[in-house]
């Protein structure tokens, strides 16, 4: 018998974190991670803009935490940002939100485009850039 309750005492206590979903689930978090990556990718491949760095940091610094927060442990945490198969969908996310705008995400001139209306219109991936 107490090995029983045992085994309900470890399914109880193992139930809440089974229960959490994916953080790529978590539009708080998943949301963010890519205007993040969309202000990154516009940095990194447009000569005349640039990034925020502190800013970025301290972002992801707060989503962590807040990951954290919702009982996401740090290697949950970095298994999502790390992911090949996370990095590849928030990459298919921008570029359909880039072709949803009109441009084409393989063209440069249309990424600084973007950070140049995004900056102007101080949205989520505007704020984390600069004009150089």
């Amino acid at each position: 018998m107490l090995a029983g309750l045992s085994a309900v005492s470890v399914t109880t206590f193992a139930s809440p974190a089974a229960a959490r979903p994916a953080l790529r689930e978590v539009q708080e978090i998943d949301g963010e991670m890519l205007w993040i990556a969309m202000a990154i990718e516009i940095s990194d491949k447009c000569d005349r803009i640039g990034a925020r760095t502190v800013k970025g940091w301290m972002q992801l610094n707060d989503l962590r935490n807040l990951a954290r927060d919702m009982g996401y442990s740090n290697k949950d945490v970095l298994s999502y940002v790390r992911s090949d198969a996370e990095k590849a969908r928030i990459r298919k996310l921008g570029e359909n939100y880039m072709k949803s705008q009109g441009l084409d995400p393989n063209n440069p001139a249309d990424l600084c485009r973007l950070g140049d209306a995004e900056m102007a219109r101080n949205s989520r991936i505007g704020v984390l850039l600069r004009a150089k």
